[in-house]
């Protein structure tokens, strides 16, 4: 882990059909950080995300099939990692991530290898969860948290900056399976030794599309939480954590405009 604050920042949008709101929020991205750049990666979209993104003012990187936020992210760091950048902040294209406060993120990337921007935390409060979904975050939480040997509040949480060793083994093996993104990807970078931090953040409605916050679905996510919980725990990951960067093209091919 470097202890200095990364020099060339990326910002990396994963988008899926995205087009009501990618727009507005790279926007918002090149108003609050003017100077870092932005990558908006079209995960398979079959509207006008890509094209709507680029109009914005956001490189786009669009994949052939939709692989899930998983695959689009790995798309991102890869892309990252061989354009010379040391980190890559992940922010969400539906609006609910505020964008003025990646600095902070990015400036805690100086004593760790991943920083979360938190929902649940001290000093954020007004972001609420109710039923199997706030009990699943709960429970991963305070898995990670022994596994980290530090406070961990939000490990779902899509709103984080990589950089330092994480970025490059991300680059190569960042997990494209549900929930794959967060739960699985922290498992991998603590085991092989990366230090995980949190910053707080707060949560915004969405600009677009449906929130899936619904009973049913709440269920769901509680079962999937605890398989992706259970299955990142008992998987074997020899994986180093300076890994170089593969020379093939972004998860099996993309096309960058």
């Amino acid at each position: 882990m470097s202890s200095k604050v990364p020099a060339r920042p990326l910002i990396v949008v994963p988008a899926w059909n995205e087009e009501q709101a990618v727009g507005d929020t790279v926007r918002e991205i090149r108003a609050a950080t003017p100077d870092l750049p932005v990558l908006v990666v079209s995960d398979g979209s079959t509207d006008r995300t890509a094209p709507v993104a680029r109009a914005a003012g956001a490189l786009v990187l669009e994949l052939p099939f939709n692989l899930g936020v998983g695959g689009a992210m790995r798309a991102g760091f890869r892309y990252a990692v061989r354009h010379g950048h040391d980190a890559a902040i992940q922010v969400d294209a539906d609006g609910q991530h505020d964008p003025t406060e990646v600095p902070a993120l990015i400036a805690k990337l100086a004593d760790a290898d991943i920083v979360i921007g938190a929902r649940f935390s001290d000093d954020t409060d007004d972001y609420k969860v109710k039923g199997p979904r706030k009990w699943a975050m709960v429970v991963l939480s305070k898995v990670l948290s022994r596994i980290a040997k530090t406070r961990l509040t939000d490990a779902t949480s899509g709103f984080k900056a990589t950089g330092g060793r994480a970025l490059p083994m991300f680059a190569e093996h960042y997990p494209a399976e549900y929930l794959g993104d967060s739960v699985e990807s922290l498992v991998i970078a603590l085991r092989a030794g990366c230090v995980v931090a949190q910053v707080p953040a707060r949560m915004r409605p969405r600009r677009g599309g449906t929130p899936s916050h619904r009973p049913v679905k709440s269920m769901i996510y509680l079962f999937r939480a605890g398989f992706a919980l259970l299955l990142a725990l008992i998987r074997r990951w020899d994986v180093p954590a300076a890994a170089e960067p593969a020379a093939a093209d972004p998860v099996g091919g993309g096309h960058l405009t």
